[in-house]
C-alpha cells in the first residue's frame, strides 16, 4: 500500500511537471525584443533610465514586469540562447523585485539592465 501511494504521488508530480513544461514550451511572447526595447529603453527619457535613477513608480515597475516577461520567451537574433535566457530571466527577476518593493531590487536591476553586456552578445550589427 505504501509503495502504491509513493508511486501515485510520483506519477502525479511527473504529470504536473510535464504539464507546466509543455505549457511553457507553447507560451508565446506577448512582445518582441524590439517592442520591449522600444517601450522601455528608447529615447533620452525612458522607463528603464527613470527606474535606474531611483525615480521609478509602481506603474513603471508594473510596466517593466509586463514587457520583460516576454524576453525569456524570445530567441535572440544572435548569440547563445542559454546566455540570453540567463540575462532575460535576471532582468525579469529584478523587475519583479522592484514591483515587490524589495530593498536590494534597484541594485539588482541596475546590474541586470546592462545594455552593453546584452547588446554585445545578442544584438546583430547593422
Amino acid at each position: 500500500m505504501k509503495s502504491t501511494l509513493c508511486t501515485l504521488t510520483l506519477l502525479g508530480a511527473l504529470v504536473a511537471g510535464s504539464a507546466t513544461w509543455l505549457h511553457a514550451a507553447d507560451a508565446k511572447a506577448k512582445y518582441s525584443i524590439k517592442d520591449v526595447m522600444k517601450a522601455l529603453h528608447k529615447g533620452d527619457v525612458n522607463t528603464a533610465k527613470t527606474v535606474s535613477q531611483g525615480k521609478g513608480t509602481k506603474e513603471d515597475f508594473a510596466k517593466l514586469v509586463e514587457y520583460y516577461e516576454s524576453l525569456p520567451l524570445c530567441t535572440p537574433p544572435k548569440g547563445d540562447k542559454a546566455d540570453w535566457d540567463s540575462k532575460a530571466t535576471a532582468l525579469l527577476k529584478a523587475a519583479k523585485s522592484l514591483k515587490a518593493g524589495e530593498s536590494t531590487a534597484l541594485a539588482a536591476y541596475k546590474q541586470a539592465s546592462n545594455c552593453k553586456a546584452c547588446h554585445s552578445a545578442h544584438k546583430p550589427s547593422n
